[in-house]
């Protein structure tokens, strides 16, 4: 209290202790906050960025409003939070009810803690869902990249700390697609294929243990369900990505800083293969020798998307930012709109996700380049990718940053992948954002994005599990789960 009292500023972004934990007393304050912020921070990323910055927060607002997420979860955080902003309103607490109005969440860490944070306000369901400002902590930060809070590690001194704050407070809200992804693999008993860890698992996806499909226990099935907001991958891409977070996880004390980090992604890049077929890993010399991908661009009808041989990964991407910011989709002239059926320029809003495939480093290095491009596939609004049997025994995978190695049956069983989109989050983006939105494009300032409901979502496999993305575990459905 003593730095909010030295610093005037500082009370507008300052929320009492009893508004976040109901068994506190009621507290008196001298003004309403214009900007109060709830504030996450993963103490794990960054290297010792994340732990001085939680100090650093600590000191200058109020220590119940800044959270350590290897401490507390954001779902029961902001679940415990809203309950009781709708107990003090109710009571009359006028306080309460400009702090439920004006509240905007800050989150600190990589994409995939980002993703993590984002997933948990879509499960919420919230009538007015607070906007998110990222603070750029991971590697690629890709998502603070796309709406202005830079791609490099912040300052985490005091005055570095104010600056953000204020910036946070004259931010922009901006609308981006969510996208929901749901996975079934399903496989006969005897099979070896089991569902991996969720320690393993990126923070916005989940799986459920295994249950039998029928009486005769003769096939078994596991669902994953998750959400993503930048992009999802499959390919070499996400394998590298793994094998950096392994190694990673492995020696902690080798990755401190941004510029070391990027070293060893690089060095993993060659080991891996990436550069050229490895002969390590000749499964992942292409991804139409691994699955059968189908779009959807229009409600109602699934369409054969055609992957050349040369393609060893694929990116669904939302966001004009991968891989640190580089922007694989480029501009296509107006010749290869018309030709590939393609829409005016990629919206964060439009409800379309770009399919960009890439034939290794060496194609994804064409992106330094001013016009530089990945081969651009197709835009959908929905995306299924069918496993073929015997193909590998697992596949790597993305999420926002979050690589995992996914298990795939060997024999008879089925592995199902299929993105949805999944509504709209809000988030904070300052005057460097390069996100662009229907709003912001004359060209498609009539169009309003698809609905995420299609003709034929009774008709399939995934429609029960599009319910929620399953970030906060209160909507985990734990009911529904049969333990072994």
């Amino acid at each position: 209290m003593k730095n909010i009292e030295k610093n005037s500023m500082l009370k507008e972004f300052y929320i009492p202790t009893y508004i976040i934990a109901p068994e506190f007393p009621t507290e008196k304050v001298s003004q309403i906050p214009s900007c109060p912020v709830i504030v996450f921070i993963n103490t794990k990323s960054g290297g010792q960025l994340g732990r001085d910055l939680i100090v650093t927060y600590r000191k200058l607002l109020n220590h119940s409003q800044v959270f350590d997420l290897l401490e507390e979860a954001p779902d029961k955080v902001l679940h415990k939070l809203y309950g009781n902003l709708e107990r003090l309103k109710r009571s009359g607490d006028t306080l309460a009810t400009e702090i439920h109005r004006r509240l905007r969440l800050i989150v600190a860490g990589g994409d995939g803690t980002s993703g993590w944070l984002l997933g948990v306000v879509s499960d919420l369901k919230l009538i007015h869902p607070p906007p998110v400002a990222t603070v750029p902590l991971g590697t690629g930060n890709n998502l603070p990249y796309s709406f202005g809070w830079g791609k490099r590690n912040p300052g985490t001194d005091q005055k570095s700390v104010i600056s953000f704050l204020q910036l946070v407070r004259e931010a922009k809200e901006i609308n981006i697609d969510s996208w929901h992804i749901a996975m079934r693999m399903k496989s006969p008993k005897s099979s070896t294929c089991d569902p991996i860890a969720p320690s393993e698992l990126p923070h916005s996806l989940h799986a459920f243990h295994r249950v039998p499909n029928n009486p005769q226990d003769t096939e078994y099935s596991c669902t994953f369900r998750g959400g993503f907001w930048n992009y999802f991958s499959m390919g070499m891409d996400a394998q590298v990505s793994y094998a950096f977070h392994s190694e990673r996880k492995s020696h902690p004390e080798k990755f401190k800083d941004q510029l070391s980090n990027q070293k060893t992604y690089l060095k993993l890049a060659c080991t891996q293969g990436w550069f050229c077929a490895s002969l390590f890993h000749p499964m992942s010399r292409n991804t139409a020798h691994l699955a059968k991908v189908k779009i959807m661009k229009k409600s109602g009808k699934w369409e054969t998307l055609e992957i050349p041989q040369s393609i060893r990964s694929i990116v669904c991407l939302n966001l004009p930012s991968f891989s640190g910011g580089l922007n694989p989709w480029g501009t296509p002239s107006e010749r290869k709109q018309r030709k590939r059926d393609l829409v005016m320029p990629p919206l964060v809003d439009d409800g379309l996700l770009e399919i960009v495939g890439f034939k290794d480093a060496w194609h994804g290095l064409v992106l330094l380049s001013p016009k530089g491009h990945g081969t651009r596939l197709a835009q959908a609004h929905r995306v299924q990718f069918k496993f073929y049997k015997g193909a590998t025994d697992h596949a790597y995978m993305r999420l926002d940053g979050e690589p995992w190695k996914q298990p795939l049956p060997t024999d008879d069983g089925k592995v199902l992948v299929e993105i949805s989109h999944a509504g709209q989050v809000k988030m904070l983006a300052t005057k460097d954002c390069i996100a662009k939105g229907i709003h912001e494009s004359p060209a498609m300032s009539t169009v309003h994005p698809e609905s995420s409901s299609s003709s034929d979502d009774t008709d399939d496999d995934f429609s029960e599990e599009r319910r929620n993305f399953g970030a906060a575990l209160s909507f985990r459905y734990n009911d529904d789960v049969k333990k072994d």
